[in-house]
């Protein structure tokens, strides 16, 4: 079996090797200096709000459900409004937004939830942080879209006059 290939590059020639190179490096930066202030922005935001040992954790539960508004709000606008510059999404949609949500942290954050003795609130936090990922990120494309056709025709009606 062979890998996909893309029918634009021709892997034969240098100078398209030394291309997908170059552009491999720079989505990486941007991910890595995108990581970089979501983790920082997740990191205050424990700072903000500390859940104590064995209590539920609420920060981690708005921090990623934030996350998910946030990027919902986003994806809309760059899939449907905004022709944005190739490093955008992976720098805010993959670090921003990869670095501040934290379902790593999410996993760890059950787990102490049981050790501690807690089995109903970790089974809560396991499908509320599902269910709120979900809605929040539902809301954000919901609102956003309904946001930009509210503009978009106040912009018509303006015209019309």
């Amino acid at each position: 079996m062979t890998e996909p290939v893309d029918p634009d590059v021709d892997l034969s020639d240098a100078r398209q090797r030394r291309e997908l190179r170059r552009s491999h490096y720079r989505v990486l930066a941007a991910v890595a200096a995108g990581g970089m202030i979501g983790t920082a922005a997740r990191y205050g935001a424990a700072l903000l709000w500390p859940t104590a040992a064995g209590a539920f954790p609420w920060t981690t539960l708005g921090v990623n459900a934030v996350g998910c508004l946030v990027i919902g709000v986003f994806l809309v606008v760059v899939s449907e409004t905004w022709t944005a510059p190739a490093w955008v999404r992976p720098f805010f949609a993959t670090g921003v937004l990869g670095g501040f949500t934290t379902f790593s942290t999410y996993c760890v954050d059950i787990q102490r939830l049981v050790s501690a003795g807690h089995p109903g609130p970790a089974l809560a936090y396991l499908a509320g942080t599902v269910a709120a990922a979900l809605v929040a990120v539902t809301a954000g494309t919901w609102i956003t879209r309904r946001v930009l056709a509210a503009g978009m025709a106040r912009r018509a009606a303006r015209r019309a006059r």
